[in-house]
C-alpha cells in the first residue's frame, strides 16, 4: 500500500506590508483593477503670469476616475492625485473640462499620462480641439462626449483629492464612436 503523505495548504505571502486595516497597497490594487472604467481627459485654463506670456496654459491629466454624481443639479466628481499640477490649479480655478475619450483617442490617453512632464504645452500640440466657451478649457473635437464644469467642492480622501463639479455645458462631438476603457492595467477596446 503506498505511504500517504498529507500537505498543509500553502497560503500565499502578501507582496508588501498590509496597512492596520489588512489589505496592502498591492492586493487593493489587484483587486480594483479588475474594475473597468472609461478613460477621460480633463483640462483646465491656467491663467497667465508673466513667465507663461499673454495667455496662460491650457493644462491636461487622463482619468479613469471619474463619474457621474447627481442628475439635479448636473454633477461629477473627478478623483486628482493629490498634490498633482491639475490638482493644484483645481484649487485655484474653478473651471474645468472633460473629454471623454474615443477609442481611437489611445495615443493622447497615453500623452497625457506621462508623469513629470515639464510643461503641457506640447501635448496639445496637434490636436483637434476648440476652446470651451464657459470654462476656456480645452476639448477634444473627436472625444464621445464634452463637459464644462465649475468646482462645488473639494474633499480630501487619502492620497486624492475629490472634486465635485457642477456641469455648465454638456455636447455629443462623436456619439457613435466606440469608447476607450481602462482593465487590468491597461487600454482596452470593447469588441462590437
Amino acid at each position: 500500500m503506498p505511504k500517504t503523505t498529507l500537505t498543509t495548504p500553502v497560503t500565499p505571502v502578501p507582496s508588501a506590508t498590509p496597512h492596520a486595516e489588512g489589505v496592502s497597497n498591492d492586493e487593493f490594487r489587484a483587486a480594483m483593477s479588475r474594475l473597468a472604467a472609461g478613460v477621460c481627459l480633463i483640462t483646465a485654463h491656467e491663467p497667465a503670469s508673466t513667465a507663461d506670456g499673454p495667455r496662460g496654459e491650457d493644462v491636461g491629466m487622463t482619468a479613469t476616475a471619474f463619474m457621474s454624481v447627481s442628475l439635479d443639479p448636473p454633477l461629477v466628481l473627478a478623483s486628482l492625485r493629490e498634490g498633482s499640477r491639475m490638482d493644484d490649479l483645481l484649487a485655484e480655478q474653478p473651471l474645468w473640462a472633460v473629454s471623454v475619450l474615443a477609442d481611437s483617442q489611445l495615443q493622447i490617453a497615453g500623452r497625457f499620462a506621462m508623469k513629470n512632464r515639464i510643461s503641457d504645452r506640447l501635448l496639445f500640440e496637434g490636436l483637434p480641439r476648440v476652446r470651451g466657451p464657459v470654462s476656456g478649457a480645452p476639448l477634444l473635437t473627436g472625444a464621445l462626449a464634452t463637459l464644462e464644469c465649475r468646482t462645488e467642492s473639494r474633499v480630501e480622501a487619502g492620497d486624492h483629492t475629490l472634486v465635485i463639479g457642477r456641469v455648465l455645458s454638456a455636447a455629443v462631438p462623436a456619439p457613435d464612436a466606440p469608447p476607450l476603457t481602462y482593465f487590468r492595467g491597461r487600454y482596452r477596446h470593447l469588441a462590437p
